[in-house]
């Protein structure tokens, strides 16, 4: 299967055999690394990581993905580029793209990376966006596959607010492998009605199930994943934490909602999480609200159930799939 020159925007632009292909490979880019074995097949390439919003994870992944294949990124902060400034979107593109041989974005809307691409003459990578989130979901999956399997047919249980672009990715990479996603939350807090018309869509061939359940208790029974994120996105203002807190603290991943979902259930969190006072943030929430976690309780972080760090490693991997398979 082929996919040099093709952007990396959303799954929603992914066959599932597509899908299933970028994880075969992300396994098989894991084991070399794992055993040593080089795998410079981008040797003299170089690509631009542009970051609006900061990362810990895309960047790490990114930067790392690239070493091992060859590559040269260059990393251009907030404070680094001009993009949206001085030069257009479209102006960045064209002179990125005459420099470099791939173009990575993480930022705000999905139209900035969408337009990057329209522009540029080179493979371009949506690190995030406020709406989308695909190299995620990509780790997400190849980690769900080493801890339970093929993805079909399982169930995956998204705690919280499923409007932005955890939620949305989630729905949108369980509808096109054929699996059960379930959004829990308050009914405000479901995706967007289009999106979901567009995932029915595509669960009607692959088989998916989507549901979107209020009650905690009724979405995680029998769940072979819960996954949870933030409450308040990046570039959200703060002073959504109180109404935030209210709305979804009955949504908070605990002892009680794994134990319902069975013994087996694994817990996931995309990190950052607050789980304990080791934050800056979680303290000033804790001053101000009286509460020491929020999405998840450090018992369940902690728990052996918790595969939160292997599915943080999984982004090196998978992004290292897209470069290979959309570089070589």
């Amino acid at each position: 299967m082929s996919l040099k020159n093709k952007d990396f925007l959303k799954l929603l632009d992914f066959s599932s055999d597509e899908i299933n292909y970028l994880l075969d490979l992300s396994k098989e880019l894991k084991e070399k690394k794992k055993n040593g074995i080089a795998h410079r097949v981008c040797e003299g390439k170089s690509i631009a990581l542009i970051f609006e919003k900061t990362s810990t994870r895309t960047r790490c992944a990114f930067e790392v993905a690239a070493a091992d294949l060859g590559m040269h990124p260059t990393y251009l902060d907030p404070s680094g580029s001009q993009i949206g400034k001085k030069e257009s979107i479209a102006d960045t593109a064209r002179v990125l793209s005459r420099m470099y041989d791939a173009i990575e974005y993480r930022g705000f809307g999905q139209e900035i990376v969408e337009d990057l691409a329209k522009y540029s003459d080179v493979p371009v990578y949506n690190g995030l966006t406020n709406e989308f989130h695909p190299t995620q979901i990509l780790a997400d999956f190849l980690t769900i596959r080493e801890h339970c399997g093929e993805l079909k047919g399982k169930k995956l249980v998204y705690m919280g607010d499923a409007r932005y672009n955890m939620g949305n990715s989630l729905m949108v990479g369980c509808a096109k492998m054929g699996m059960h996603f379930v959004a829990c939350a308050p009914k405000k807090h479901f995706p967007s009605d289009e999106l979901v018309k567009e995932c029915m869509t595509v669960a009607e061939s692959t088989g998916a199930t989507l549901e979107f359940i209020e009650d905690p208790m009724t979405a995680t029974k029998g769940a072979d994943v819960i996954y949870t994120d933030v409450w308040v996105s990046m570039g959200e203002s703060d002073s959504v934490w109180e109404e935030r807190i209210k709305e979804l603290s009955p949504y908070q991943v605990n002892k009680a909602l794994m134990d319902n979902a069975g013994e087996n259930c694994k817990f996931m969190h995309c990190l950052p999480a607050f789980h304990d006072l080791k934050t800056t943030i979680g303290k000033e929430i804790n001053e101000k609200f009286g509460i020491t976690c929020m999405e998840v309780t450090d018992e369940v972080f902690e728990s052996e159930n918790s595969i939160v760090f292997d599915e943080a490693e999984n982004r090196m991997h998978t992004i290292k799939a897209v470069l290979y398979a959309t570089l070589v």
